[in-house]
């Protein structure tokens, strides 16, 4: 008698259980969410095109910095009989972005026969010139460097000569290239690791720019 009270008791809870279970299932078929080919496998386009949305959000993509510094001189005469110059060394950073606001499902192609993900992505493009004028070191000279106006009216022709020599110290070839193999590798990474954790580790990602 105890026995068959004990199997009736078990019955009972897991009839509970099984009732526990159906009412905090979400109402939504899985399937309709992910496509399940094995387990904690997905389907890959799923996996992609939430990718692709992520780095949409994303909108700018930090994949470089440069630091490097300027060195400038600026120039002012008044009638021929008054001059001031100034020398200015200041230091700067450059980052390099990969705008990723417009990239989708389009630009990503997946062969499944030889498990290969290809990205395009957009040009690398700079940022702001972020300079440092706390390290700065500034030399001023003639006698129009007496006058304090003078001497701010020099220091903006400066800091625009500065702004031009630094944008075009990253523009230079390898910087490029090295800021271009970094995005590469930030966005493959950033496809691989989703790929990985839905069951995918062999499907291989190559980036590539238009």
């Amino acid at each position: 008698m105890i026995e068959r009270r004990t199997l009736g008791i078990l019955a009972a809870s897991h009839v509970a259980a099984i009732g526990v279970g159906f009412a905090v299932a979400p109402k939504q078929p899985v399937d309709s969410e992910v496509q399940h080919n094995g387990l904690f496998s997905m389907d890959t386009k799923k996996v992609l095109a939430t990718t692709v949305e992520s780095l949409r959000e994303e909108n700018k993509l930090l994949v470089f910095t440069y630091k490097g510094s300027a060195k400038v001189q600026a120039e002012r005469q008044v009638l021929w009989l008054f001059g001031g110059e100034q020398e200015l060394i200041v230091p700067a950073v450059v980052n390099y972005y990969l705008d990723l606001s417009d990239l989708s499902l389009a630009d990503v192609s997946y062969n499944e026969q030889a498990k290969l993900v290809t990205v395009k992505l957009p040009k690398v493009t700079l940022g702001d010139i972020a300079f440092q004028p706390e390290n700065a070191t500034t030399i001023n000279d003639g006698v129009l460097t007496f006058s304090n106006e003078q001497v701010e009216a020099l220091r903006k022709a400066n800091y625009a000569n500065a702004r031009r020599a630094m944008v075009a110290q990253a523009q230079q070839p390898g910087l490029l290239d090295a800021a271009k193999r970094q995005a590469r590798t930030s966005v493959e990474s950033y496809f691989a690791i989703p790929l990985r954790i839905a069951g995918l580790p062999d499907v291989q990602v190559a980036a590539t720019f238009k």
